[in-house]
């Protein structure tokens, strides 16, 4: 890589996630890394962009890695690297590694994590989105597990899988648009990696009752199908493989053959 291209890496879950420093000190063996994330999680934002407060930022420092921090959403962080914080956009965009999967019609529409990949495209930037759940664990008791000191080589391990994805990505010409990439939390470099579609799903009741009027965010994590799952993201997961979706908005086009076996080989 070129000594004027970098890397931005971006994320929904904020500057305190427990993924963020492996994943920067795992991309950063590739090259020049910026990290501009929310000060806060912003999950479930999609791809939503700050119009009517302004947005202010902040330098952080974690485990020795510089960061910059946003009132904002991650598009918004997006946004400003791309086109405000740096003389030069950025070779690619890295978001992620969520903590959850994102896979599925319903969950990449509403994941903050998919949508500031999907604000890179608007910005004409190669852009591929990690996230990370569980095949074996129940969905509460994972997501509180992923931050204690004993996931710490989970998220290490997940890390260096997705540097060795963007490495193959850099190495395309060009590289797709949108890459979406779900990592299941046992994953190896002997993980079977398969392209996928993006499953016809959507998910269940999000919001329960709090009062006269009220209503909280109480969603437990089930999908509702409306079609075959065969090939799909989710089937993927479910089989504890690493999917990877190229996702075609605007008329953007696939993997090439050529490209989908380097990311598939292990």
């Amino acid at each position: 890589m070129a000594l004027m291209e970098w890397i931005l890496i971006t994320n929904d879950d904020g500057v305190d996630s427990p993924a963020l420093v492996p994943l920067v000190h795992a991309i950063g063996g590739l090259g020049r890394v910026e990290v501009v994330v929310p000060d806060q999680e912003r999950s479930w934002i999609g791809k939503a962009v700050t119009r009517h407060r302004p947005v202010t930022t902040d330098r952080r420092e974690r485990d020795g890695v510089a960061i910059m921090t946003t009132s904002g959403y991650p598009a918004d962080c997006v946004q400003l690297a791309v086109h405000t914080l740096y003389p030069s956009p950025p070779r690619l965009v890295v978001s992620g590694i969520n903590v959850g999967y994102n896979n599925g019609a319903g969950y990449i529409q509403s994941s903050g994590t998919v949508g500031a990949a999907m604000e890179a495209l608007l910005a004409d930037t190669p852009a591929v989105a990690f996230s990370a759940g569980s095949h074996s664990r129940p969905w509460d008791v994972w997501k509180r597990w992923v931050h204690t000191d004993e996931a710490a080589g989970m998220w290490n391990r997940l890390a260096g899988i997705a540097a060795d994805i963007v490495g193959r990505l850099l190495a395309a010409d060009p590289p797709p648009a949108v890459v979406n990439v779900n990592l299941p939390d046992d994953a190896t470099t002997e993980t079977v990696r398969t392209i996928t579609t993006v499953a016809p799903v959507g998910y269940e009741r999000l919001f329960r009752a709090d009062g006269e009027g009220r209503f909280v965010h109480d969603f437990g994590g089930g999908l509702t199908s409306f079609g075959s799952l065969t090939g799909s993201d989710v089937e993927a997961a479910q089989r504890g493989e690493i999917s990877i979706t190229a996702l075609r908005p605007l008329g953007t086009g696939a993997f090439t053959p050529d490209l989908a076996a380097a990311l598939t080989r292990t």
